[in-house]
């Protein structure tokens, strides 16, 4: 646990321009905070002290107004930046190398059992007010724009944003957006499909005829 501390603080020094000094993060920053108390609750959850573990986490949110329910499950050097609003559901499980920024949300939508939160893969960034709502997965350097509000899965190296969220760009290149105002009509598509397969069968029959007489 003291092993991943130190790297969640690495973390912060390497993407964070403004951090000074190994110890002003580690007393000062309250993303490191919140996560830090985490790993303790995260730990009393799992060998079955639930109302320990719930105890620490709420006090957690008062002093740093970050929730994260102690059955949350959090990789490596996880990053959360400003912080203030940020909510991790108690099935949420997130990989490593994360950022997330103040407001985030990984909820459910109230539908599922179970499994309720999202599962984020790794070097996944999540920017200011995003809502990722669903027992579905972000898949590995995936990007969610900010106040994007996310209901189904994000494949591997795209950038999500909107609401509700779509696929903006797929491995760095820009995903063309659907033209709703020319978009294929199939029904149209087959009658002029099957009118050109009747002039095709007149000609046939008419160069039979021709070829009797």
């Amino acid at each position: 646990m003291f092993e991943r501390i130190r790297e969640d603080i690495a973390a912060v020094k390497e993407r964070d321009p403004a951090a000074r000094s190994f110890w002003e993060i580690f007393f000062l920053y309250p993303g490191v905070r919140a996560i830090r108390m985490h790993r303790v609750a995260h730990w009393f959850y799992l060998h079955g002290f639930k109302f320990i573990a719930r105890w620490i986490s709420q006090r957690a949110v008062r002093k740093t107004g970050i929730e994260i329910h102690p059955g949350a499950t959090i990789g490596r050097r996880l990053v959360i930046d400003h912080g203030v609003g940020v909510v991790i559901g108690e099935t949420a499980e997130i990989g490593d190398d994360v950022l997330i920024y103040q407001g985030v949300t990984l909820g459910g939508t109230g539908k599922d059992v179970g499994k309720r939160h999202p599962t984020i893969g790794n070097n996944v960034m999540i920017s200011s007010g995003a809502k990722v709502l669903g027992p579905f997965k972000v898949g590995d350097n995936s990007r969610i724009a900010s106040g994007a509000v996310v209901l189904e899965e994000v494949p591997p190296d795209c950038t999500a944003a909107g609401i509700p969220a779509r696929i903006v760009r797929r491995k760095g290149a820009k995903v063309k957006p659907l033209d709703q105002v020319h978009i294929p009509d199939p029904v149209a598509e087959e009658i002029c499909r099957l009118e050109l397969r009747i002039k095709q069968l007149e000609k046939r029959l008419g160069d039979n005829s021709e070829g009797e007489k």
